[in-house]
């Protein structure tokens, strides 16, 4: 992002939550840097330096505020003028994935050499990827710190780092006190570990709860009053997750289970994923604002969100399990799968590894209802990625829906289903899909594909408009 001062600067004084974490804002006479809603009188102009970064503030010297904390802030948008490189890069360190392994790891996962990866990062995000990564475990340790009250020891771990040394000495140096001392008294005492996450406005929460009920895996997902609730794994750690909305702010709250607080960072970074709270809504309405089609939807209906996911395999069979099926008829199945292939633990059954149906054969899969092509699908879906050959994390979405393509059974409206839950990809366009046909009044998926032109790269929120609109009759 190229920031432009005087933009930023009226975006402080109105305090527009259109751009929280679009930009940070220094103040050189106090030497702390905020948000743009930041509570706090609104410095001189003068005395405002502005950052894209929350990083490149702390690089330059500026600690972070303790009244508008921007370790809260949302994070890069998915389309944000950087390559799907340092994107993709931002969101493993996000997740915490150098708290285990090295920048030379990351770079071969993502690759290219170390070198090119150190060099991207410099440029198009203004910090080093071990900076980034100090960063995000600083902004998790603040967090828990004033939200929770875990014990300073599993704050360090929860925050990713690799010893209590380490953790006090980097806080002290970062936030100019130490832990004991940013300790909250107001922090939250209960089973769960909180994690505040912060949003643009607008975001139509219920909506995505609706559309997640419909879809919920009977015995791993639930929502109910106001609150989606669900059985998560991740490395062998198994715990339970639940969200909510927050009473008074743009944000969501989760409560985690203690027993996933060494991934807790991996936790917080697919939560944001999907409920796509990095978004940034104002720029999405703007854009598809201009057409005459889309515009009226766009007002009706503010604040629609794409609906990732947590699992982007978990996803992936879900969307094969509602081929030419109905939505209710899909989660049957699903539910018929888990208490086939799922795995007991202490919080009740959990959704198969992808080794689990690789193992498996297409006759066994077939018991849960399935076509013998379906269960094929299945199966050779769940090769490709325990192998490593599908990446449904992190991967770059135009590759990604190549890679689905090659399996058998799975086409272009699957690919682009999956993708845009699976990478809460805001182009994907599953131009098959016979209502956004009917929506569009076009015959064929090429039609549809021309007539979506214009919408891009937001092209998969035209599509949630349609989809809406659709269900309503409209």
């Amino acid at each position: 992002m190229t920031l432009d001062a005087d933009t930023c600067y009226r975006a402080l004084t109105s305090r527009d939550g259109r751009f929280d974490g679009v930009f940070f804002v220094g103040v050189e006479t106090t030497g702390v840097y905020c948000r743009p809603i930041c509570p706090a009188r609104t410095p001189g102009r003068g005395r405002c330096v502005f950052f894209a970064r929350a990083a490149e503030a702390e690089r330059a010297g500026f600690r972070a505020c303790f009244r508008c904390r921007p370790e809260l802030a949302p994070g890069l948008a998915s389309v944000d003028k950087v390559s799907r490189l340092a994107a993709r890069a931002a969101e493993l360190i996000d997740a915490g994935y150098l708290n285990e392994h090295s920048v030379e790891e990351l770079a071969k996962l993502l690759n290219v050499t170390a070198r090119h990866l150190r060099r991207c990062l410099e440029s198009e995000l203004g910090v080093a990827p071990v900076e980034l990564a100090q960063t995000r475990r600083l902004a998790m340790a603040k967090q828990l710190l004033a939200d929770s009250r875990l014990p300073l020891t599993q704050v360090a771990f929860a925050s990713g780092f690799s010893s209590v040394r380490r953790f006090n000495s980097a806080v002290r140096e970062r936030f100019g006190r130490a832990a004991s001392e940013l300790r909250s008294e107001t922090g939250t005492s209960g089973d769960g570990i909180p994690l505040r996450l912060d949003y643009r406005p607008p975001f139509d929460f219920e909506r995505s709860l609706a559309f997640l009920r419909a879809r919920a895996i009977p015995g791993v997902e639930r929502v109910s009053d106001g609150e989606y609730t669900r059985s998560v794994v991740v490395d062998g750690k198994v715990g339970v997750v639940s969200v909510r909305h927050h009473s008074r702010r743009a944000a969501l709250v989760a409560q985690v289970s203690p027993s996933l607080a060494p991934k807790l960072m991996f936790v917080a970074q697919r939560l944001r994923a999907l409920f796509d709270l990095n978004a940034r809504p104002e720029q999405i309405a703007r854009h598809l604002s201009r057409d005459r089609r889309l515009a009226p939807l766009v007002k009706r209906y503010p604040g629609l969100r794409i609906v990732g996911a947590f699992s982007g395999y978990e996803t992936a069979v879900r969307v094969i399990l509602g081929q030419q099926v109905s939505v209710a008829a899909a989660t049957t199945l699903s539910g018929r799968l888990l208490e086939r292939f799922g795995t007991e633990s202490e919080v009740g059954r959990v959704f198969p590894e992808p080794l689990v149906l690789a193992k498996a054969s297409a006759r066994q899969v077939r018991a849960v209802g399935v076509t013998e092509a379906r269960a094929k699908t299945l199966v050779e879906l769940s090769r490709a990625v325990a192998e490593g050959r599908i990446d449904l994390t992190a991967g770059e979405p135009t590759t990604l829906v190549q890679e689905l393509l090659a399996v058998p059974g799975i086409g272009p409206w699957s690919a682009h289903a999956i993708t845009l839950r699976a990478l809460c990809w805001p182009d994907a366009f599953p131009s098959g899909d016979l209502a956004l046909r009917r929506a569009l009044g076009v015959d064929s998926a090429r039609a549809a594909e021309v007539r979506a032109e214009g919408w891009a790269p937001w092209r998969a929120y035209a599509a949630m408009l349609l989809w809406r609109a659709s269900a309503e009759g409209r």
